[in-house]
């Protein structure tokens, strides 16, 4: 099922009456939220799974039960994009935890007594905070993280680039970090 039929089926049971969403003061409009936040899901569950399918199922998932719990969303107590970015990660969760149960085809060579041990794979729920904490700052922050210190950019050659002074991105750099660590540091952050 795509994510489309899911905000048809929304709209088709609130053209029915079944649910009014746009009665209520603090609603939630599957239709909108699609709209402005999909590509923005889809691109942090790919990165948090980097696999697209899964990816598209999780962001499917991820309306689905904001859909579901729609009448708990209120926006006096935070954006429509945190609440959703909440529930993606926690079914990004439920998929990794469903994929590490699947079983695993072995080695045709098991004489080797490491085959008897599990490898060491690295949490991939590591990354999923600082890529939530990143998702979350304003774009001119995060782009510029992004350019100095995951690029490789210095801020001359990004302000050479970008045409903003060095001192603005210095700036932007510092708050934006800021605000990272603080979300790594809240409750549920990736340092849990």
């Amino acid at each position: 099922m795509s994510t489309a039929v899911i905000v048809d089926r929304a709209r088709w049971s609130t053209t029915r009456g079944h649910a009014r969403m746009a009665d209520a003061p603090h609603s939630f409009d599957l239709h909108s939220a699609f709209r402005d936040h999909g590509s923005v899901l889809l691109g942090f569950t790919v990165n948090a799974l980097r696999d697209r399918p899964l990816a598209e199922d999780c962001v499917q998932e991820t309306f689905l039960r904001a859909w579901r719990a729609r009448d708990s969303f209120d926006s006096t107590k935070g954006g429509e994009r945190t609440w959703l970015f909440a529930i993606a990660r926690n079914v990004i969760s439920d998929a990794l935890r469903a994929r590490d149960r699947l079983p695993r085809i072995a080695a045709s060579d098991a004489s080797t007594a490491s085959a008897d041990l599990p490898a060491e794979t690295p949490d991939p729920l590591t990354g999923l905070g600082l890529t939530e904490a990143l998702a979350r700052l304003p774009d001119e922050q995060r782009e510029a993280i992004v350019a100095i210190h995951l690029t490789g950019y210095s801020y001359a050659e990004f302000s050479a680039r970008c045409g903003v002074p060095v001192a603005t991105l210095r700036t932007r750099v510092f708050y934006g970090l800021r605000a990272v660590r603080g979300h790594l540091d809240e409750p549920g952050g990736a340092r849990d």
